[in-house]
């Protein structure tokens, strides 16, 4: 318990420490001016404790983020930083409002490649950005890198990215003149090291903006553009979480999180944040599971503002580089990107669209794009919408109908009903896509956890090979246990499955 209590409070030391350069990016973005320094860490300490504490994802950690700060800096721009305050409170209320009219499970009809495509994108996106302290200091982060990834292996119980942060800080300063001149052609192994410098120390006060009937109208439709776009985004962070750590979050529980985050900010003197699906991942993978790390994170945030801003001048920003350029290489979803040969070309189609649009115009855009495309797709493989479950006399549960990202949530949600044995027949499954076959895949993995007697009967060749064709290793030797009567492929390995299903999807 207490191992996991420390645990828990290194996590969120080690996100602090990663967003504190991002919230104050975010916040000098949007607002144009060094000021903007403190709106940011503002967004990132409110919104990021209140949306921890109130919502509906464990170990989600909410900060100022890109899309909300594009849209965030035209409304400072066109109504001043008093009227934006307002324009984020106003934004929370509409999200509480979401939540409680339980918007927030329309995020389960979101298809898995468009969830890959978005990681992916993401990925592309802190990757590239990051090129400039790559080629600024080279060497700096290729040690964090290999450091983190040495660490990881031989140290268990500190964050890997941690134990980088302290190292390289500490070495560098007497390092840096040794290696200040070496290069490889344009790039500099070490170079001009930047740092994150000293950040302003103010205690933050509550101050309600000031307004009228008529700046209330004039912010409903940025405050309503705020509201879709945080919701949007933390609710798709909100997915990556559930497919790292197994556990299904709450979805108009998030929506009520983040609006009360968000208010809380805009009364603060914060800039709207969303779900980030960077910290969120970082704090997940260096060991945090509750909403006590993400909650932390804020705590430590707060205190660095309030009067510990000196602390932390000397990090180098390369080494968070590091960190961040790690942390988005596996935020790509790798076993989806290896599967493409044998995933339902259209899929394929979908994770691609998506991924590209993320980068080359924005996430609301990628999602509606990506969703869009996973519709006519569905429509052109079979005609009926959705599939249904019926429960006969044999004790059998049985799949009618296509079995895709439109039904596959609703299907085994039918199943979770806490049954020791649970029997289901797929005999007339009429078409399964990506999202199916995955929901499927990790509901057999859930299953085997709690000891629950999973038997697939009666499966037709095309949904036999799509499951042994995505399903990993493990996944492979759990099928031959719940196929009754185990399928030819499950038997003949890997390679069969994959050549048996290209063609086919």
């Amino acid at each position: 318990m207490v191992q996991r209590f420390a645990r828990e409070l290194l996590s969120g030391l080690t996100v602090a420490i990663v967003a504190l350069p991002l919230a104050i990016a975010f916040g000098i973005t949007a607002t144009g001016t060094s000021e903007g320094a403190l709106v940011g860490l503002y967004g990132a300490i409110f919104a990021g404790f209140f949306a921890a504490v109130f919502g509906g994802t464990p170990a989600q950690v909410t900060g100022p983020t890109g899309p909300i700060t594009v849209v965030a800096t035209g409304v400072i721009a066109a109504h001043g930083l008093q009227g934006a305050f307002l324009a984020f409170i106003m934004a929370g209320a509409f999200q509480i409002l979401f939540g409680l009219c339980r918007l927030g499970s329309l995020i389960r009809f979101i298809p898995h490649p468009v969830v890959s495509g978005f990681m992916g994108g993401i990925a592309l996106i802190i990757i590239l950005g990051e090129l400039d302290q790559v080629q600024k200091s080279f060497l700096v982060v290729a040690v964090t890198i290999v450091l983190m990834l040495v660490s990881a292996r031989v140290i268990k119980s500190v964050p890997a990215s941690l134990i980088a942060l302290v190292i390289i800080t500490a070495i560098l300063p007497f390092a840096e003149s040794l290696l200040t001149n070496l290069r490889i052609g344009s790039i500099s192994l070490n170079g001009a090291v930047d740092y994150i410098g000293q950040i302003p120390e103010s205690i933050p006060s509550l101050t309600f903006p000031e307004f009228s009937g008529s700046l209330l109208l004039t912010l409903v439709l940025p405050a309503l553009s705020i509201a879709l776009l945080g919701s949007i985004d933390s609710l798709l962070t909100s997915v990556v979480m559930d497919n790292i750590t197994g556990r299904r979050h709450r979805s108009n529980r998030e929506l009520v999180g983040q609006g009360l985050g968000n208010i809380a900010s805009g009364l603060f003197g914060g800039l709207a944040s969303a779900g980030a699906t960077v910290r969120s991942v970082v704090n997940v993978r260096s060991g945090g599971k509750t909403a006590l790390s993400a909650a932390t994170h804020s705590v430590i945030l707060l205190a660095l503002v309030a009067g510990l801003g000196a602390a932390v001048q000397f990090i180098p920003l390369a080494v968070l580089s590091g960190i961040l350029i790690l942390t988005a290489i596996g935020m790509f979803d790798w076993e989806s990107l290896r599967k493409t040969h044998v995933t339902p070309r259209g899929d394929v189609v979908v994770m691609f669209a998506t991924m590209i649009i993320t980068v080359l115009v924005d996430l609301t855009v990628a999602v509606a794009v990506g969703v869009a495309v996973a519709l006519v797709v569905h429509f052109a493989q079979s005609r009926r919408g959705k599939a249904s479950v019926v429960y006969d006399e044999t004790g059998t549960y049985r799949v009618e109908g296509p079995l895709s990202f439109l039904s596959i949530d609703r299907v085994l949600t039918r199943l979770r009903d806490n049954e020791s044995k649970v029997s289901l027949s797929l005999e007339n499954v009429s078409y399964m896509d990506m999202s199916g076959a995955k929901g499927l895949l990790t509901f057999i993995d859930h299953s085997h956890k709690a000891d629950v007697e999973l038997h697939l009967k009666d499966l037709p060749r095309h949904v036999e090979h799509k499951l042994v064709a995505l399903a990993n290793a493990d996944q492979r030797g759990k099928l031959r246990t719940v196929v009754r009567g185990s399928p030819a492929a499950a038997t003949e390995g890997p390679e069969a499955a994959d050549r048996s299903s290209e063609g086919k999807s």
